[in-house]
């Protein structure tokens, strides 16, 4: 089977603190991080152990930010050096080194890469994008559409290369947020902001999760998606692939890029391609 695999495991910490962001904000034990790493060990032995039976792409979600961490840098390499894996993405802020880049598979990595602007400089963040393309690494540049970094993102929107798609991320927690000209605005940026702005209607419809797209947890529970809870199997049992199967989705509505993706009426598979993953049009270069 071709299979793309959402891995969250138990790392909650991240060194920016926005405001806005759903991921948590704690500060881990030692002890926690021997945790995750010993999580993510074993979810890098089982992907190791697919060569041969299931081509796979991992894309890591995690609930704050791991790059800043050797583990998941060194993650990134072996899995990207697997002959089974076609492409392993990661969100991430971009405020880790990069020099480990250098020993990945380049055609199979793309970072998602979020702009804070309360956390980190402009001039920062572009240094990092620029240092990120001279290696050689795809990546996408976005930022969450709050009101207060409006004039950020025209900013860098303009400072990037005319070839680098910017994404936006729609504020959907306040109804209503956007007044007509900000949404003409953001739109003007991102011509799928409109479609990153819409609470999808889903119950019912056809989607690819928990059928070729599942997540995982760092006990190996399957998940469908990150947004519907119900468990459907365990990856690391001897039948976890008959959990993986065509059902249509239970929640009403799908108002996240990496959920509604897969919701086959909309037809964004070809619209991002190789760039899935990362979030990154083929259209850009980086």
């Amino acid at each position: 089977m071709n299979l793309t695999i959402l891995y969250r495991g138990p790392l909650s910490s991240c060194n920016y603190a926005c405001d806005y962001c759903p991921f948590a904000k704690h500060t881990e034990t030692d002890a926690e991080h021997a945790t995750d790493a010993a999580a993510l060990e074993r979810f890098l032995q089982w992907v190791e152990a697919q060569q041969g039976k299931h081509t796979l792409s991992v894309f890591f979600t995690p609930w704050g930010e791991a790059l800043v961490r050797r583990r998941y840098q060194k993650a990134l390499i072996r899995l990207t050096n697997l002959p089974h894996l076609q492409k392993v993405a990661i969100q991430t802020n971009l405020s880790c080194r990069l020099d480990w880049t250098d020993d990945c598979d380049k055609t199979k990595l793309g970072l998602w890469a979020t702009y804070h602007p309360a956390e980190v400089s402009r001039l920062d963040f572009l240094t990092r994008c620029n240092e990120a393309r001279t290696r050689g690494v795809r990546f996408s540049v976005g930022v969450v559409g709050m009101k207060e970094h409006l004039d950020e993102i025209g900013a860098l929107c303009k400072a990037l290369p005319t070839d680098t798609y910017l994404w936006v991320n729609a504020y959907k927690r306040v109804e209503d947020y956007y007044s007509p000209s900000e949404l003409d605005f953001l739109t003007a940026i991102d011509a799928l902001f409109p479609l990153n702005n819409t609470r999808h209607p889903s119950l019912a419809r056809a989607c690819l999760t928990g059928e070729t797209v599942f997540s995982v947890d760092g006990e190996g529970v399957m998940r469908r998606c990150h947004f519907v809870k119900t468990p459907i199997g365990s990856l690391y049992t001897d039948n976890w692939e008959s959990a993986l199967l065509p059902r249509p989705c239970p929640n009403e509505t799908c108002g996240c890029h990496i959920g509604y993706i897969h919701l086959p009426e909309l037809n964004l598979y070809p619209v991002f391609g190789s760039g899935l993953l990362e979030r990154r049009l083929p259209m850009a270069q980086v």
